[in-house]
């Protein structure tokens, strides 16, 4: 399986994407944005600096962890790591980075704010939704009736 990336809403109405490698754990994994359009390009950015090892900044945590920053030409952090027990972790955390980030694919959880009220009114459960969906991908035909299924009660 291959990594994907995920856009979502977090509590707190900001929008965050985070890289699962194709096991579905999370190895990278953003700030908050306040516009989707800024978390999607955040994505593109990590895309496209990913496969550069001199993008990474590794460190060690105030407790003794290992973990890493994947930063842009510019300097700023695109993506943070987990923190790992071990420095060897930290550095399969890297290379899982590398492999995964560049081809994978964009899952976009979130969905607008003037709809949440729409599904929630129909007793839709966005988060099922969406997992219906990632799950119907895997067959093509199953995710068009479900699509379909789903955008009657959205529109």
């Amino acid at each position: 399986m291959t990594g994907k990336f995920e856009v979502y809403e977090d509590k707190a109405g900001e929008y965050r994407f985070r890289l699962k490698a194709g096991n579905g754990e999370i190895i990278l994994a953003s700030e908050g944005y306040v516009q989707k359009a800024s978390a999607e390009n955040g994505i593109a950015s990590v895309q496209k600096n990913a496969p550069n090892d001199d993008r990474y900044e590794r460190k060690e945590t105030k407790s003794g962890g290992h973990m890493f920053n994947l930063k842009a030409s510019n300097g700023q952090v695109i993506g943070t790591s987990e923190s790992y027990t071990s420095s060897s972790g930290r550095d399969n955390g890297i290379e899982s980075v590398k492999r995964n980030a560049p081809d994978a694919r964009v899952e976009d959880l979130a969905i607008e704010d003037s709809k949440e009220d729409e599904l929630r009114e129909l007793g839709i459960d966005r988060r099922r939704v969406a997992w219906a969906l990632n799950e119907a991908a895997e067959d093509s035909y199953a995710f068009l009736a479900s699509a379909q299924n789903c955008l009657k009660y959205i529109l």
